[in-house]
């Protein structure tokens, strides 16, 4: 039988390509974008985690979500500072939420407060791909825009608390794998993660509205 977090991965696979594939994502990847997307894309994961991150605290003593609240994933203080390099400092005044971002926040927040186990399919669908793909992201922003490597511009993809990446996310794997709850509730939080993709790509359709490249 599959482990949890083997069950996770294949069953969300169809939509984490989807939202790795989308047109905004690619164009910003392909260096067809300029900065101005990559600061607006910035700006709409400050809203994620913001609802991800302020809520924790509150989730640390629960057996279902606890265990994955590890202080030293939290992102909003790299992002504040990309924010503040990239928007100036000021940024927070200019700060806006695109619909479909408030309705990832709204989502994520919602499980915060009612469903541990739902909070915790957001998290994974966000911090794993943070460890993962997000290099990626680092790595083009750094060469197509000229950012300081790991420096201020892309330190929320910059996890100095977590030397070994490939160890963490074996240890976060093995959580998955040990996460109190039956198998009725292991099948919601796989439908989650579904869901949290889905919410992703929207932000990236939105994105890719506001930044069409020209005809």
């Amino acid at each position: 039988m599959d482990s949890f977090s083997s069950l996770i991965r294949t069953a969300s696979h169809e939509q984490h390509v989807a939202a790795e594939t989308s047109t905004f994502m690619s164009d910003l990847l392909g260096g067809r974008l300029g900065v101005a997307a990559y600061a607006r894309y910035t700006e709409q994961l400050w809203f994620v985690y913001e609802a991800l991150e302020s809520t924790a605290e509150r989730l640390a003593a629960d057996p279902v979500a606890g265990p994955f609240v590890r202080p030293e994933l939290f992102r909003l203080p790299a992002l504040e500072r990309d924010l503040a390099h990239l928007r100036g400092p000021g940024w927070r005044a200019g700060l806006s939420a695109l619909p479909a971002t408030r309705a990832y926040a709204d989502r994520v927040r919602e499980c915060a407060e009612r469903w541990p186990g739902g909070y915790v399919a957001h998290h994974y669908t966000r911090y794993l791909g943070d460890l993962s793909g997000g290099q990626i992201i680092r790595d083009r922003a750094e060469k197509t825009w000229g950012f300081a490597r790991k420096g201020d511009g892309v330190r929320f993809y910059v996890f100095d608390a977590i030397p070994n990446p490939a160890a963490f996310k074996r240890d976060y794997r093995e959580l998955l794998d040990r996460i109190g709850v039956d198998d009725l509730e292991k099948q919601r939080v796989v439908s989650e993660c579904k869901r949290a993709f889905a919410l992703n790509t929207a932000v990236f359709g939105a994105l890719g509205e506001e930044f069409p490249l020209s005809a």
